[in-house]
């Protein structure tokens, strides 16, 4: 029977350590899971905060947006919040903070775009304004003036 190797491992040895199925008797087999079910972590819901809290927060975090452990201590124990509930509303505050900054920075360039671009458009029609001032102007003179010496 002839083995391939991968990096000193034979196939089978990698496909087994891998989790690939594999057929024995006739049936699939998943050596990851060996066939039993693990049980799904439960996730925690959604923290609704209230008002107040909100309000405390974002007081805090407008001049604070990190917080000390003793600070975050004392908020949590102050707002009947968990020390992961103020830390996660925090870096959330942060990087909305960040999203915020990003998106106004933005616009700030697109006015200025859309500001040079409105006077690079007045320039424009006041370029052509004076070339039909200037055509204006040729026209009334006279082209074969002839101005004699005063006798």
């Amino acid at each position: 029977m002839r083995r391939l190797f991968l990096n000193n491992v034979s196939v089978k040895e990698a496909e087994e350590e891998d989790g690939y199925r594999r057929t024995i008797n006739g049936q699939n087999h998943l050596n990851l899971f060996n066939n039993r079910q693990q049980p799904k972590k439960k996730r925690k819901s959604r923290t609704a905060f209230t008002n107040h809290q909100i309000f405390e927060l974002e007081k805090r975090f407008l001049y604070q947006k990190y917080l000390s452990p003793a600070d975050r201590d004392e908020i949590a124990s102050n707002l009947g919040l968990t020390n992961a509930q103020v830390i996660t509303w925090f870096q959330n505050r942060r990087a909305k903070l960040k999203r915020d900054m990003e998106e106004l920075k933005k616009d700030v360039e697109s006015t200025k775009m859309l500001t040079a671009h409105k006077s690079f458009l007045e320039n424009v029609q006041d370029l052509g304004l004076l070339k039909k001032k200037a055509m204006v102007n040729d026209e009334d003179c006279p082209k074969n003036l002839v101005i004699s010496p005063e006798k």
